[in-house]
């Protein structure tokens, strides 16, 4: 996948908001910051002084990266708005990526369970096998129980829920889908929300 030169990274799929800005392939600049349920209101400041830093502003950035999840409903929410938002009035491509795909790029580990938490015992999570800094998908992004999904595979992973991410390594092993049009970009939630549950429970 031929990609533009100057790309801007976002994911605010966890407790932690990663920006990073990335020119000709190579990382320049990038932020992992842990956020407190306030990503609405820190992403977009964030985002200002990331590029202020490298002497740039969102007219520069001619593409587009986006985690849609699977994690938080609100967080993967908000990234995915803020991105349908930059490459609708920018005019630039979007570039998708599980959320997962780039936990698991903050671990050197060859066996990988990327896991967000998704309470009573659940978790989004998925399996990848690195080689050389490249990541191959063995199991796809779910949500399940965590020791079901850990005894279902056939040797030990390693379980990642936390750590700097190198999204340098989900554009290398493959793991970018082009958005064909930005309108149509959701979230990949996984599950349905606390108030669609309740919903079912009262019809």
């Amino acid at each position: 996948m031929n990609l533009p030169s100057k790309l801007l990274a976002i994911d605010t799929a966890t407790n932690n908001i990663y920006i990073a800005l990335l020119i000709d392939g190579q990382i320049v600049d990038q932020i992992s910051q842990a956020g407190t349920s306030n990503h609405s209101v820190t992403i977009l400041p964030l985002i200002e002084s990331l590029l202020t830093k490298q002497n740039m502003d969102l007219k520069a950035i001619e593409g587009l990266l986006i985690g849609i999840g699977p994690g938080s409903y609100t967080g993967v929410r908000i990234g995915v708005a803020i991105a349908k938002m930059i490459g609708y009035l920018n005019q630039i491509p979007v570039y998708s990526f599980s959320s997962l795909a780039l936990l698991a790029s903050a671990s050197p580990k060859s066996k990988i369970i990327a896991s967000i938490d998704a309470r009573r015992g659940n978790a989004f999570m998925a399996a990848f096998e690195q080689k050389n800094g490249i990541l191959t998908v063995t199991k796809s992004d779910i949500l399940m129980n965590v020791e079901d999904f850990k005894n279902a595979l056939p040797v030990q992973y390693e379980i990642v829920t936390e750590g700097f991410p190198d999204v340098s390594k989900v554009i290398q092993s493959g793991l970018l889908e082009a958005v064909a049009d930005v309108h149509s970009l959701v979230p990949n939630y996984l599950q349905i929300t606390e108030a669609e549950r309740n919903k079912e429970l009262a019809v």
